[in-house]
């Protein structure tokens, strides 16, 4: 049985990347072919690197060519696309190539606080300034609109009224952890 080769694309510190890579590392089922970045400089791409796999860096003119971007991940045999904390929007192409093989992770209760400019601590301080008692993170199929895609899976933690947007960001953080590469797995199984 074949495994299901899959690309992770993230512009940041790479926490999630590396969880997902680590996670599927002895997988009979999935194995991480590529990781995609916008950003030469992301820490992520070393930690993929380290880990043993493929990088490629796209820049916004490459992201958005088909005649780019559907060679590059034909090369790499990619059946399934997770965004770990991507923030280009993904062009229509691709969405529509990897239709319900494309899934993000949202750092909040979609559909509160999702759509254009919400990602990372912007959505941890709204969430804060709007009073809320509980977060959470979100795994979503990739549409078009975004964060728009239905939801596929939901976790909460309870917040306190002390807790800063670093505090908020953190409980959010532990779920991203615990749960992001276990739905991948469930998808793919």
């Amino acid at each position: 049985m074949s495994r299901v080769s899959i690309a992770i694309f993230a512009s940041g510190t790479g926490s999630n990347c590396e969880n997902i890579i680590r996670y599927f590392q002895s997988s009979n089922t999935v194995c991480t072919s590529l990781v995609v970045s916008n950003k030469s400089d992301a820490p992520v791409l070393d930690k993929a690197r380290r880990l043993g796999v493929t990088t490629k860096v796209v820049n916004k003119a490459e992201l958005n060519d088909e005649q780019v971007m559907m060679p590059m991940l034909r090369e790499y045999n990619v059946q399934f696309i997770v965004l770990a904390g991507f923030l280009p929007i993904i062009p229509d192409f691709m969405v529509n190539a990897f239709d319900h093989r494309m899934i993000n992770l949202h750092p909040s209760l979609l559909p509160k606080f999702g759509g254009k400019g919400m990602w990372g601590h912007h959505v941890h301080e709204a969430v804060k300034a709007a009073g809320e008692k509980e977060t959470g993170m979100t795994v979503h199929w990739v549409t078009p609109v975004c964060d728009g895609g239905d939801i596929i899976a939901q976790f909460r933690c309870q917040l306190s009224p002390d807790d800063t947007a670093d505090d908020i960001a953190a409980k959010e953080h532990q779920l991203e952890m615990r749960h992001f590469p276990e739905v991948i797995e469930q998808l793919l199984s």
